[in-house]
């Protein structure tokens, strides 16, 4: 991973320091095909404490991938992938491990705060 490693498929970097945009479908093949940690921030584009967040959140990509993906989740455009996981406000961090919920915290942070508790639940 500390390679800066390619698709096997398409040669684009796996990693671009900043947090992937999901849909239904690559939220489903992130979870279900990652062997590392997935982050998902499950946020809204009318929620001020989202947007606020937003930079942070690409800071912290920075810092924690290759060991750690993190990924975004538009819970307006795509609400029937968020409901499964009783988001009940928003910004909401939730990591995964093996496709399995493992810890979540709610509320905008920094970007210090944001490696912070993801180290600490991985």
């Amino acid at each position: 991973l500390g390679s800066a490693p390619d698709c096997g498929s398409c040669h684009q970097p796996l990693f671009s320091g900043a947090p992937l945009a999901l849909d239904a479908d690559s939220f489903a093949k992130q979870l279900g095909r990652n062997q590392i940690p997935v982050v998902v921030d499950f946020w809204a584009p009318w929620c001020g404490p989202c947007r606020m967040m937003a930079p942070a959140y690409a800071q912290a990509t920075q810092q924690l991938e290759p060991q750690v993906r993190l990924a975004k989740l538009d819970t307006e455009a795509f609400p029937h992938v968020a409901a499964p996981f009783n988001v009940r406000s928003i910004p909401t961090l939730v990591v995964f491990q093996g496709g399995k919920e493992v810890a979540r915290v709610s509320g905008a942070m920094p970007a210090g705060e944001i490696v912070r508790w993801v180290r600490s639940v991985i």
